[in-house]
């Protein structure tokens, strides 16, 4: 064996190293992220100051649309309106965040963080190690795909909380999905450091691919916003309409931001996102034109692209007007992010064409 081949096993070895050890730090992490929504749970008190300030909140909003009609000034007795729903109908101040506002739970968030930085930064390792035991980009397989998806997720998480965006409530949700993938990636998908097809020796595996990764994980940080939305607007119509949330919605989507915050994250990251993975389609047909003699032929990742192109921009559409906001748009998003998911498991795996991974 020469010297080349056992350094490139060497880094391969050391990549596979390094993503298990990721792995075990993500894992202290959905502890520690555990553990902040546990000690930041609101005691009964704080529960039901929360729904007050909900019902108050409606109430001064009718109060404001009543004295609108009758061409009246209406006194508020709590002027601490925050932000608006995406159906218009109600004003709703954020939640505490997962920590709840206490001591203890804040300590096991900036925990979690840590943690969650810590298990990033040994990931990248793992995914830049693997690129240097072949000398390419690190996303020639499904499971050089994962593992660089999955690492690209937890960066843009990182870097929304370093810009002070109000999303550490979603690092127990990445976490889990995280650990999902990678688990995934290192039994299922799991493929030895080798080299590339020769249609895949070109520049354009750095340029489409990567893009796609990005947008992935974007669409995937839109993705449970939106979830969230649904569950939180539930929860802030339940009270607007005098019911009571059950155990779950006042321990844990009291604390989230308001529906009209997560509905905007959503749009404005979908929306920023969109045009890059309509570049992605676009740089992918040149890549084929150039690989394959022909810029479309209909091969199924093609078509999966597009249908979540069409996806996106039906609820991007559906945004702008009027008749298509807050929970019909929702649903929209969900669906174009399922159109995504089946577009990176379901064809690559299941289906057989030019793109896909059958058979790993």
């Amino acid at each position: 064996m020469n010297l080349a081949a056992a350094t490139n096993e060497n880094l391969a070895h050391t990549s596979n190293v390094l993503i298990y050890s990721s792995m075990a730090v993500y894992t202290l992490a959905f502890f520690a992220h555990i553990a902040e929504w546990v000690f930041g749970s609101r005691s009964k008190v704080g529960r039901t100051a929360a729904a007050l300030t909900t019902r108050e909140a409606v109430a001064a909003t009718v109060k404001v649309e009543v004295a609108q009609r009758a061409g009246t000034t209406a006194v508020l007795d709590r002027p601490k309106i925050i932000t608006r729903s995406a159906a218009g109908s109600r004003d709703v101040p954020d939640g505490p965040g997962a920590a709840g506002g206490t001591f203890k739970g804040d300590l096991y968030g900036r925990i979690a963080v840590s943690m969650t930085v810590l298990a990033f930064l040994v990931q990248a390792g793992g995914v830049i190690t693997r690129a240097l035991s072949v000398e390419r980009a690190p996303w020639g397989n499904m499971y050089e795909f994962s593992i660089t998806f999955s690492a690209v997720a937890v960066g843009t998480y990182l870097t929304l909380l370093a810009l002070r965006k109000n999303v550490r409530w979603m690092g127990l949700i990445l976490v889990t999905v995280v650990l999902l993938d990678l688990g995934i990636a290192t039994t299922v998908l799991y493929t030895s450091s080798d080299q590339l097809v020769p249609a895949l020796h070109s520049y354009w595996l750095w340029i489409h691919v990567s893009t796609a990764i990005i947008c992935g994980a974007v669409f995937f940080l839109g993705g449970v916003a939106t979830l969230m939305y649904l569950f939180r607007d539930s929860y802030e119509s339940k009270l607007a309409n005098g019911g009571r949330p059950g155990a779950f919605a006042e321990s844990v989507l009291s604390r989230l931001p308001a529906a009209s915050s997560l509905d905007k994250f959503s749009y404005r990251i979908n929306a920023a996102v969109f045009p890059l993975w309509t570049f992605t389609i676009i740089a992918g047909a040149i890549w084929a034109g150039d690989a394959w003699g022909r810029y479309w032929g209909w091969d199924p990742k093609e078509v999966w692209s597009f249908i979540t192109w069409v996806a996106y921009a039906c609820y991007l559409h559906a945004r702008a007007t009027a008749g298509w906001k807050g929970r019909k748009a929702a649903y929209l998003a969900l669906i174009a992010f399922g159109c995504w998911i089946f577009n990176y498991y379901g064809v690559n795996i299941f289906v057989t064409g030019k793109h896909s991974y059958a058979g790993v």
